[in-house]
């Protein structure tokens, strides 16, 4: 489920609401069932001054003491309803709120789903995170709070005001003009809070991208004695999340304390403005009382409208970074009614290929604070933004071929890979399947079609057997321990605590290298896709467990289109072809034999390798 409407970067409040109200829809009943206990409570609010005045002067003055009773009992039982008015709206009304956070982060995970890697390239972890948790929760108050409050304060204080009308229009009209000052100093105090509470929140992303990056390196820190730079710079982010943090609430403290003159200010002007008028006989005691109980009704409203003041701000401005979110746009997406890929053989053709880094989605992420330094990765990356990384590559794969992909680090072998399956778009040229383009069919079926084993292997948090599921979700236990077979990984796991239930640790912590680099084989075993890409697949295996999993991908290469990265020339010498890439271009092309004869770039790599 998504928000109904689009929004810019910077949406009027009215659409910011629009939005949130559409996550409301599937769970009105129980919006319905907190509105209706707010009213009801703001009803018996406004009914005890009207009992007392009642009872002061008709029952009192009339002696009957009987029916006096039985009113104020009648007023304990209805005190007892407002009681669990206050129930349902405390419990049912936090569920709806919980509820339309549920759905909201849904839509947002998914939405970040749909993202492409230039997206994640630009955007770091701790910024998403702090989307998808404390943004969240702020929205979730103002679901759940904001029409509430706003709903008890309006219909008690206009409630009250007609009320005190019907009995002493020129008391109630010193009341009256009080109000709008009120508002309109909430008004601007609102804006001052909603001004410093984004940047609060802003602050708070760093820090939460700034903490998951240190705990996520934290080994490494401690291999190199780091831990006091690392504090250092956790404690430029915190500082700066003080002083944002310092400026609402002084902008808070200002608005508390204008509130708390304001309601100390009005029951003063009513008993000054009340005693004059019985000073002329124009009023008795018993209205001045009555007064008095509405205005003491005002209490309860008046801090709910402060309360909801800065729920509204907190509220807002991280529903405003939501949809800043919701409305990036993929880079890549697919074509309208869009086939699914049909391979018939494997075979791929790079026609004339160029690429570059694009500035893209991450455009609607918050950029780092003044001060703020970007990890280095993030910063190598936009340093890469334009600059050419393939530039007019041609190559095709037949149908059941092996081709090796070599040349120096940073040449553009893998990201001419990544183009296979759209993990960027080309920037000029074409790539086909079996003859037709990768940009033409659904991404789904392309990426199903292309199997990966990535030099950089990610583990899940989770067990050895889902792990390896991953590859393919649902397969069955015998599945998932034949792949393992097949990875060479199986006695190893058969050695672990638990076997296949053993849990990995995050990231695979309790996974050696070469393990971790086999489970990710393993599911590319279980997954078998029609076209394989192996990215340094054994590059952090050693020789002999090298020599047997190579064994295991010459059998998954037969009749299988397969495209192999490496570093290590020794083991693509059996290639059907070997291609060299550098500076982002195809340089050299040919078997192992031939290119040593050519005495070119290849043979050149490979007596360095032979040398060191």
């Amino acid at each position: 489920m998504k928000p109904e409407n689009n929004h810019s970067d910077n949406p009027k409040t009215t659409h910011l609401l629009r939005s949130l109200f559409s996550y409301f829809k599937p769970h009105m009943n129980l919006f319905i069932l907190d509105m209706f206990c707010a009213v009801l409570a703001a009803a018996i609010d406004l009914a005890f001054p009207l009992v007392s005045r009642y009872a002061m002067y008709e029952l009192l003055p009339g002696k009957a003491y009987r029916i006096f009773y039985i009113l104020m009992f009648g007023v304990v039982i209805f005190y007892v309803l407002r009681s669990a008015c206050y129930y349902m709206m405390t419990y049912w009304g936090h569920t709806f709120g919980v509820r339309v956070e549920a759905d909201i982060r849904r839509s947002l995970y998914e939405h970040l789903q749909e993202m492409d890697f230039s997206f994640y390239d630009q955007t770091r972890t701790g910024r998403i995170m702090s989307r998808l948790t404390g943004d969240l929760f702020e929205i979730t108050e103002l679901s759940h709070h904001g029409p509430e409050d706003l709903l008890i304060s309006v219909l008690t204080i206009s409630g009250s005001l007609i009320f005190m009308f019907t009995i002493e229009w020129r008391l109630a009209l010193v009341v009256a003009a009080l109000i709008p000052i009120f508002i309109l100093i909430v008004m601007g105090r609102r804006k001052d809070m909603t001004t410093t509470s984004a940047d609060v929140k802003k602050k708070l992303a760093s820090i939460n991208a700034d903490i998951e990056s240190s705990i996520s390196g934290i080994r490494t820190s401690k291999a190199f004695t780091n831990e006091i730079e690392d504090l250092e710079r956790f404690d430029r982010s915190n500082n700066r999340y003080k002083t944002a943090r310092k400026s609402f609430y002084r902008a808070m403290a200002t608005f508390q304390a204008s509130q708390e003159f304001f309601m100390c200010i009005l029951p003063v002007a009513v008993i000054a403005f009340g005693g004059y008028l019985i000073m002329r006989g124009s009023m008795n005691y018993v209205d001045l009382i009555t007064f008095t109980l509405f205005v003491n009704a005002f209490i309860t409203p008046i801090r709910k409208l402060s309360a909801f003041a800065e729920v509204f701000t907190n509220g807002t401005a991280g529903l405003k970074r939501f949809l800043a979110v919701m409305a990036i746009e993929p880079s890549i997406t697919e074509k309208e009614d869009a086939p699914s890929l049909q391979v018939s053989g494997g075979n791929i053709e790079i026609d004339h290929v160029s690429f570059s880094y694009a500035q893209g989605a991450a455009a609607g992420m918050d950029e780092p604070a003044e001060g703020e330094e970007d990890d280095e990765v993030l910063a190598e990356r936009k340093r890469a933004v334009g600059r050419t990384i393939l530039d007019g590559v041609s190559l095709t794969v037949k149908a059941g071929e092996t081709v090796a992909v070599v040349g120096p680090s940073g040449g553009g072998k893998t990201t001419l890979c990544q183009l296979i399956p759209r993990f960027y778009d080309v920037t000029d040229g074409s790539i086909r399947i079996d003859g037709q383009d990768v940009r033409d069919v659904t991404i789904r079926s392309l990426r199903q079609a292309v199997g990966i084993v990535q030099q950089d292997v990610f583990i899940f948090a989770d067990t050895i057997l889902e792990n390896i599921r991953y590859g393919r979700p649902g397969a069955s236990y015998e599945d998932v321990v034949a792949a393992a077979k097949r990875a060479e990984i199986y006695d190893d796991i058969m050695e672990m605590p638990d076997g296949f239930d053993t849990y990995v640790g995050e990231r695979g912590t309790k996974l050696s290298g070469g393990q971790k680099q086999r489970v990710s084989i393993a599911r590319i075993f279980l997954k078998d896709p029609e076209i394989l890409i192996l990215d340094e697949a054994t590059s952090a295996l050693d020789t002999i467990t090298e020599e047997q999993i190579q064994e295991s991908f010459n059998r998954l290469s037969q009749d299988r289109t397969t495209i192999v990265i490496a570093h290590r020339l020794a083991t693509v010498r059996d290639a059907d072809r070997i291609v060299v890439v550098d500076h982002g271009h195809l340089v050299e092309e040919g078997t192992h034999e031939e290119l040593l004869a050519k005495n070119g770039a290849y043979a050149d790599l490979y007596l360095t390798q032979r040398l060191s």
